[in-house]
């Protein structure tokens, strides 16, 4: 059963096409997860599937219901945590469930029992009577996921649901999306431009980028599909001596694949670490000047930027911390 279906979805703003024509369709209990960088139509995406936007074109099903003729079946279906804080500060975390249920038409002993396991699922039963001002940036954006399964959501929608929170509360968070999507077995989409968090979290992920759904499949399959590790080369790329040196390279057997930008070079390449000594060994003969090397296996970035010919990083071409073994050259 899919509790997501997807089809010809299409937004336009005046000549702009911020979604342009996706299908896709999300199994029930999958989480899915849709990664692309500010501007690729994620948020809009998910304003369409619920119900906030009206589409221009194609339709959408959520639990067997149209999103744009049965927008009111669909918001009792769905649960959405939205990227800018919706809580009421003003109101003490326990309140702030307990005007959310009501909403619902959550019966008193309903609302006792759901507002007393959602604090548990997220760790802030002690926390319950504090005034929202009062809670961290972490802590909010776990209520605010508390408060949106409050009603028994079939499907959550989680719209960059860690931005803005440093790494240690990033990485709290995805355990309890994790633990969410386990225990309560809802349906989760989420967007993202983290690439470790659609890889830490995601059974499928879709790349979007310009409105269009450029690849989709699990995060493993997606990595393969760049066959090789990856050696970024930090270089002086704009003179005669480079092209010469890049000429060269592009006509070893090894070197799968080759992209040059802002003043890096990229080779997917087979046994990477091997083949790093050969590779200044021939920048030195074209008297190339490498300044460092950063070698990393197949990652999402590697997939986006196949895709796309572009990274995903806001500041590019700056590695991952952890993901990546430096060897900076004197």
């Amino acid at each position: 059963m899919f509790a997501i279906e997807v089809d010809n979805l299409t937004k336009k703003f005046g000549e702009l096409t911020a979604v342009d024509s996706i299908s896709i369709k999300v199994k029930e209990g999958e989480l899915l997860g849709l990664l692309g960088p500010n501007g690729a139509g994620k948020t809009t995406t998910i304003s369409m599937l619920s119900t906030l936007l009206k589409p221009t074109a194609g339709t959408a099903r959520i639990s067997g219901f149209e999103i744009a003729k049965e927008a009111g079946y669909v918001r009792e279906n769905i649960g959405i945590v939205f990227q800018e804080p919706s809580l009421d500060d003003q109101l003490t975390g326990f309140e702030n469930l307990d005007f959310h249920s009501r909403m619902y038409g959550l019966s008193k002993a309903e609302r006792a029992v759901r507002i007393s396991k959602m604090l548990g699922l997220v760790d802030l039963t002690d926390k319950a009577k504090v005034l929202v001002e009062n809670y961290s940036g972490g802590m909010k954006r776990r209520l605010e996921i508390a408060r949106s399964l409050i009603h028994k959501p079939k499907v959550l929608f989680l719209d960059e649901p860690t931005i803005g929170l440093d790494a240690q509360t990033r990485r709290h968070i995805w355990d309890y999306i994790k633990k969410l999507n386990r225990e309560e077995k809802v349906t989760i989409v989420l967007t993202t431009h983290y690439m470790e968090e659609a890889d830490f979290l995601c059974d499928r992920v879709a790349i979007i980028d310009y409105g269009k759904i450029v690849a989709i499949n699990t995060p493993k399959n997606l990595k393969k599909l760049v066959e090789a590790d990856v050696i970024l080369l930090e270089i002086q790329i704009k003179n005669i001596k480079f092209q010469k040196f890049l000429e060269y390279v592009k006509k070893i057997s090894w070197v799968r694949r080759i992209r040059n930008y802002n003043g890096f070079l990229a080779l997917n390449v087979l046994d990477a670490e091997r083949k790093i000594p050969k590779i200044m060994n021939i920048a030195r003969h074209f008297q190339v000047r490498v300044n460092s090397v950063n070698l990393h296996k197949p990652s999402l970035e590697d997939v986006f930027l196949r895709f796309t010919g572009r990274t995903i990083r806001e500041e590019e071409c700056k590695p991952e911390k952890g993901g990546h073994r430096l060897i900076p050259l004197k």
